[in-house]
């Protein structure tokens, strides 16, 4: 089986937050008592992307980095000095063109006026606000520390900071929300005129406050009258969808993710951070993640302590793994990337096609994987059927 290399992310998990969220299974910890050990931590994440470049050799060894995202928890809770330095070090061990997407996510509640600034002069070209609604009621009970007002102006600054890449973070389907309630967020939110706004209904997830105790939230009806009339709000204001929860302006949609959903690779450091790479030599794919407690990732650096699992994906589960991502792109993709990601022969999905297509959920173009408006409903049915 041979393999073409995809190209290559990079993927850095801050894990400290300043108030764990009841609807949130990321693995994020809340700051108590002293502060967590910033600088120490990027020391340690340099040292674990040491230890990836060695373990993997020349599967990463020497590639470029296509995009770089500071995921979370909160990374805005690390001064731009530290940023500044993380990213310093990565250009000192791969490749970084200039002009690459490096995006920080960043909480409207924890953001100092004024920091923006240093953090675009570190290299960050890309923020995404986590807002999640411009309703104070509605954070309130999402459990935000931020306030509507605190975000607007949150935004605002760093676009006086000379941002003009950024993304907003939406919920909607939120305890109690109308329709009307919905569509006035994303109204707030394209006032903002950021280039990039994602849009995504809040689930009960496992091992969270929420599921624990459920809030009350719309019913399924009343959640997708949400999307589709928010679905149409940002399309008549210029944000094409490009996947199932990503709205973007003309040439502004997010690099890093759609190397995801394309099934690219990327390395991923930090407490709990998650990758996939791709050795052409051997045509096998690696997934590793990261062990995910803070203070035992901080007690292994660049040990084999700090990793949390290896998983040589097994070839029977190549199809589900290509599809799982690519499948949530509404464009879909070229048959042909198929094959140049997981060195398949498109015959050996050739009946699952089949099978969506007499669905009604994919289109009858030979050429292309791409759903319907009916398989971008019923997704989860779709990739299904491309289990072994």
């Amino acid at each position: 089986m041979s393999l073409i290399a995809p190209p290559l992310s990079l993927y850095v998990h801050m894990p400290w937050c300043v108030k764990k969220c009841p609807y949130c299974d990321f693995n994020s910890h809340g700051v108590k008592g002293e502060p967590p050990p910033y600088a120490e931590y990027v020391d340690v994440l340099l040292a674990d992307l040491d230890a990836d470049l060695r373990d993997f050799g020349e599967a990463a060894a020497g590639r470029s980095v296509h995009s770089v995202f500071f995921g979370g928890g909160t990374p805005s809770l690390f001064a731009p000095e530290l940023i500044d330095r993380f990213l310093d070090g990565v250009r000192e061990r791969l490749p970084l063109p200039e002009g690459t997407e490096i995006t920080l996510e960043t909480n409207p509640g924890t953001v100092e006026h004024g920091r923006f600034d240093g953090y675009l002069a570190a290299g960050v070209n890309r923020l995404s606000f986590g807002i999640q609604s411009f309703d104070d009621d509605k954070l309130r009970r999402l459990g935000r520390i931020h306030s509507a007002r605190e975000a607007e102006a949150a935004v605002k600054s760093a676009q006086d900071a000379g941002y003009a890449n950024l993304n907003l973070d939406l919920m909607y389907a939120l305890p109690e929300q109308s329709l009307g309630g919905a569509q006035a967020d994303v109204e707030r939110a394209i006032a903002l005129q950021p280039t990039h706004i994602s849009h995504y209904q809040l689930t009960l997830e496992p091992n969270t406050a929420f599921a624990a105790n459920p809030p009350p939230l719309p019913d399924d009806d009343h959640a997708w009258a949400m999307q589709e009339a928010c679905e149409q709000q940002l399309a008549d204001a210029g944000y094409r969808q490009y996947e199932i929860s990503a709205y973007a302006q003309p040439e502004r949609r997010c690099a890093h993710n759609l190397n995801y959903w394309r099934f690219g690779d990327y390395l991923g450091i930090g407490a709990g951070a998650h990758g996939k790479l791709t050795d052409t030599g051997t045509g096998q794919i690696l997934r590793r993640w990261k062990t995910r407690h803070p203070k035992a990732y901080l007690g292994s650096p660049g040990a084999p302590g700090r990793i949390g699992g290896d998983n040589p994906v097994a070839i029977d589960e190549l199809p589900f793994e290509y599809m799982l991502n690519a499948l949530r792109l509404v464009d879909g993709v070229p048959l042909t990337d198929f094959t140049e990601r997981t060195g398949l022969p498109a015959e050996r999905i050739a009946p699952a096609l089949a099978a969506a297509r007499q669905r009604g959920w994919l289109t009858g173009d030979s050429a292309r994987i791409h759903t319907t408006a009916l398989g971008q409903r019923f997704l989860n049915d779709v990739i299904s059927g491309f289990l072994d």
